[in-house]
């Protein structure tokens, strides 16, 4: 199958509107980027299983194992563990140590992370057609620093990298990070896109008023974006890529 007949298929199975799908992509004069999913997959060696697991052993080993419900010591994802001991001591050193713990396993996991296909030929071309890209995300913003460093797409951001605080009641669904990414950039909601891949991502988007384009590697993925609300999903960035080149 030809990289023209991928772009057509992605389409198809998206139900997105071709023509739509390009206005979407043209219009937007700022991109707003989660990180990990729409830019890599960032525990792609170093599970979050895993560290999840080990957050919530940190907890035990401390005492602690009752701060968190059964579902909750269960859960495959850190960003989770986190929360629910934000919920319960908010703003606590605990609560802060528990962040950089999550912090370091993040790092190590850019270490391994696997960039998302034509993620990084698509950061180029939209800087090069004079777009300005940011990144929204629940991840430290150590990590994505990181990470794009390795990657040699610093400069198509800096410095508008965006990413979890000691506040984690400002974590999405909550806008804050893409709010302070427009506030920063000088971008009206509306002549911004953000380019996501949970729920969340759509939801903080929807708060924002910016257009949300949801990226979805797989039927699971896009299941829950398209009944969170998304309009247009897409499961491949070769399509994005293809009308950005367009109009450049």
């Amino acid at each position: 199958m030809t990289s023209e007949t991928q772009a057509e298929a992605v389409t198809e199975r998206t139900e997105n509107d071709p023509e739509e799908l390009r206005n979407l992509i043209s219009n937007a004069r700022v991109v707003l980027w989660d990180f990990d999913g729409p830019v890599c997959r960032l525990f792609a060696g170093h599970t979050a299983e895993r560290v999840a697991t080990e957050l919530v052993e940190w907890l035990e080993g401390r005492g602690l194992r009752s701060l968190l419900t059964a579902d909750e010591r269960k859960s495959p994802d850190p960003q989770i563990v986190l929360r629910a001991v934000d919920r319960r001591h908010p703003g606590s050193d605990l609560v802060a140590e528990l962040e950089e713990r999550l912090t370091k396993e993040e790092l190590r996991a850019a270490v391994s992370a696997m960039p998302t296909p034509y993620a990084d030929p698509l950061i180029r071309t939209w800087t090069a057609v004079g777009s300005r890209l940011a990144v929204a995300t629940n991840n430290s913003p150590r990590v994505v620093r990181s990470y794009l460093a390795s990657r040699g797409l610093t400069s198509c951001f800096n410095p508008h990298i965006y990413g979890r605080t000691q506040q984690l009641n400002h974590l999405k669904p909550d806008p804050h990070c893409l709010n302070r990414a427009l506030n920063a950039m000088g971008a009206a909601p509306k002549a911004a896109l953000m380019i996501g891949d949970t729920p969340s991502d759509y939801l903080a988007a929807r708060s924002a008023g910016v257009p949300f384009l949801g990226y979805a590697r797989n039927g699971y993925k896009e299941r829950l974006l398209r009944d969170a609300g998304a309009r247009w999903v897409v499961d491949s960035l070769w399509p994005v890529l293809r009308a950005v080149r367009d109009q450049g």
